[in-house]
C-alpha cells in the first residue's frame, strides 16, 4: 500500500496494519466459515456435521482412540467432545467403551454402521478440491503452511 506524501509513512503503515482485510487472522477466519459451509451440504447426506466428520476421519484412520487423543487430534476440549461422541454414539456410529487397563480413560471405535459411511466420505474429500479450483499441490502446500503456523502458535 502506498501512502500519500502528506501522510508520515507510521501513520500510513498504522492505518494499513488495523485495516481488516490486512489481518491474517480474518483471513484464516472467514476462510475457515466459507470452508465449513461448503462441507454442510456435502455432509448432510452422511447425516455428520463437520465436527462429527473431522471425529470420523481420526476413527477411520485409527479404528480405535480415548476421547482424550481425540481432543487432542481436534483441539477440543472434553466439554465439547463428550456431548458431540454421545450424539454420534446414539446415532450408532461409534462406541465408547470404558478401558479395561484405566477406568478414568474412554475408548472411542466404530461401529459398522460408521465404518460403512468412509466409502459415502470419499466422495466428499473429491468435491472439497474441485470447488477450491487450486491443483492439488498448491493445497498440499497451504494446508503444510497453514500447519506450520498453528504449530508455532502453539508454542
Amino acid at each position: 500500500m502506498l501512502a500519500p506524501k502528506s501522510v508520515p509513512k507510521s501513520v500510513s503503515s498504522q492505518a494499513a496494519a488495523l485495516q481488516l482485510d490486512n489481518q491474517l487472522c480474518f483471513a484464516l477466519y472467514s476462510a475457515s466459515l466459507a470452508m465449513t459451509k461448503l462441507y454442510k451440504p456435502l455432509l448432510a447426506p452422511l447425516g455428520l456435521t463437520y465436527p462429527q466428520y473431522l471425529v470420523m476421519l481420526l476413527l477411520w484412520e485409527h479404528a480405535s482412540m480415548s476421547v482424550s487423543g481425540l481432543g487432542e487430534r481436534l483441539y477440543l476440549d472434553s466439554g465439547t467432545l463428550t456431548p458431540l461422541l454421545k450424539r454420534m454414539e446414539a446415532a450408532g456410529l461409534l462406541l465408547r467403551k470404558r478401558s479395561s487397563q484405566d477406568e478414568r480413560r474412554v475408548d472411542i471405535s466404530l461401529t459398522p454402521a460408521g465404518i460403512k459411511l468412509k466409502a459415502g466420505a470419499a466422495k466428499v474429500f473429491a468435491c472439497v478440491i474441485r470447488a477450491t479450483a487450486s491443483p492439488v499441490s498448491d493445497l498440499v502446500e497451504l494446508t503444510r503452511q497453514v500447519q506450520a503456523l498453528r504449530a508455532q502458535l502453539a508454542i
